[in-house]
């Protein structure tokens, strides 16, 4: 087959064959195929898009690209999590734990940073000696043991996805619907879970900005893991705001132990429970998710769930110092406040503008091997509602580094809008959308608490 035939095809906006995409992606992992034609392809898709057979052909043959992982023979309905990328989503990190503690097997293979959003991977590293990169026997031990990992994606583990999601995020083509759902599905497919829940953003800070496109997103995730035989439900979550005050990487470790103790932002810790309620809803320890987050807000305020996060760090190589003690951790070489420039309250917070921010200022990559300053980041002292004076702290910026400082600086101070009047509060969870257990080829989409 031809490349370039096939590209074309895809940039004209036909359907590819099975043999066509098994071809390109297949080739890719080989190493027959460049980056420069794989960057092409995955930007006619971008333009172009896929219909559902072809994006679950996609996700299958990505999957089909490395080994996947059986834990049949650990007990339980393991269920796992998957954000589609928000500025400040620290939640993997305290959702895991959590929900291990009350029961619940929680198998998470996690990603990088991918465009202006944060990823889980980073994030742990920040952590020091935490290992990511445990092998498929290290991972089935670890669950096997105490029900709960978190690693990135290994050599045989979906090569595919591994190599065109580090070529997607320098390349703008993060976000399209079909390669954002095979790319979820191949790693989730891949891990061992039984079932699934989606937290799909829809904002200024997500890909899915609209929330229409958000839907239809969610649709595809629940209509595939429906398709491969998961239990599956999304909640479309806003993202018009960065989640929690802390956006970075190691100042978000340090925030998601604030919510292990029980001392997490309202938002953050509202969201991480209601995730956690419908994973122990589909792992069987709770009727519904109203009593699952009953029982995620007891595993926190107990401490359960700090214990099983220190299990966690510990068998993963990291050092226990830094999560018992994070102010032992090297402080940032600088930091720079960002004060008020209006009286009243904060009207917005453009989290697309922050998480570009915090990429300037090294918290994320331009490139695919650019390293990342573990210490870079933001921390808001308000949110949207609160109330401010002109010359008032708003937030702090902190990095190792000084270029890119200033240019942060400005991106964040433009992002800040204020206003005389307290503004409206917007809902954190918009709706719950789930197969129609009467009729599975139906995808239902429910407005939340209504």
């Amino acid at each position: 087959m031809n490349p370039v035939e096939i590209i074309r095809k895809k940039r004209s906006g036909e359907k590819l064959l099975r043999e066509e995409m098994e071809f390109l992606v297949n080739g890719y992992v080989r190493g027959t195929i460049p980056d420069y034609q794989m960057s092409a392809f995955l930007m006619a898709v971008y333009f172009r898009g896929m219909d559902f057979e072809e994006t679950s052909r996609l996700t299958e043959i990505m999957l089909s690209s490395g080994k996947v992982v059986d834990l049949s023979s650990i007990p339980g309905i393991k269920v796992d999590k998957h954000s589609t990328g928000g500025v400040g989503d620290k939640i993997s990190l305290i959702l895991a734990p959590l929900v291990a503690a009350c029961g619940v097997p929680v198998p998470m293979i996690s990603g990088r940073g991918l465009g202006h959003t944060g990823g889980t991977l980073d994030k742990l590293e920040s952590i020091p000696g935490f290992r990511t990169d445990l092998s498929l026997d290290e991972y089935r031990k670890q669950m096997s043991e105490i029900g709960v990992v978190m690693i990135g994606q290994t050599d045989d583990l979906v090569p595919a996805d591994r190599r065109m999601y580090s070529l997607r995020d320098v390349t703008a083509t993060v976000e399209s619907i079909p390669l954002i759902a095979a790319s979820i599905m191949s790693k989730k497919l891949a891990e061992g879970a039984d079932a699934l829940v989606f937290d799909v953003k829809t904002g200024q800070g997500a890909f899915m900005e609209k929330y229409d496109e958000a839907v239809e997103l969610a649709k595809t995730l629940v209509t595939i893991g429906n398709k491969f035989g998961k239990h599956t439900l999304s909640l479309i979550t806003d993202m018009s705001q960065p989640l929690g005050c802390a956006v970075g990487n190691w100042v978000e470790v340090v925030e998601a132990i604030e919510c292990l103790h029980g001392r997490g932002p309202s938002d953050l810790v509202e969201l991480t429970c209601t995730l956690a309620g419908a994973m122990l809803m589909l792992g069987g320890r709770s009727s519904t998710i109203e009593h699952g987050i009953d029982e995620s807000k007891n595993a926190l305020e107990s401490g359960r769930a700090y214990k099983k996060f220190l299990d966690l760090v510990s068998r993963q190589g990291g050092d226990l110092k830094y999560i018992e003690n994070p102010e032992q951790y090297p402080y940032p070489k600088n930091s720079v406040d960002i004060l008020s420039s209006g009286d009243g309250y904060v009207e917005s917070i453009n989290a697309l503008e922050i998480g570009l921010a915090c990429i300037e200022l090294g918290a994320g990559r331009k490139k695919i091997r650019d390293k990342i300053d573990p210490n870079a980041g933001v921390v808001f002292k308000k949110k949207i509602g609160d109330p401010i004076q002109r010359g008032e702290r708003v937030a702090t910026i902190y990095a190792d580094r000084r270029e890119g400082i200033s240019s942060a600086k400005s991106r964040i101070e433009g992002a800040i809008r204020y206003t005389a009047s307290k503004p409206l509060a917007r809902p954190l969870i918009v709706s719950k959308i789930e197969i129609n257990s009467a009729n599975p080829e139906n995808v239902i989409v429910h407005p939340w608490g209504g």
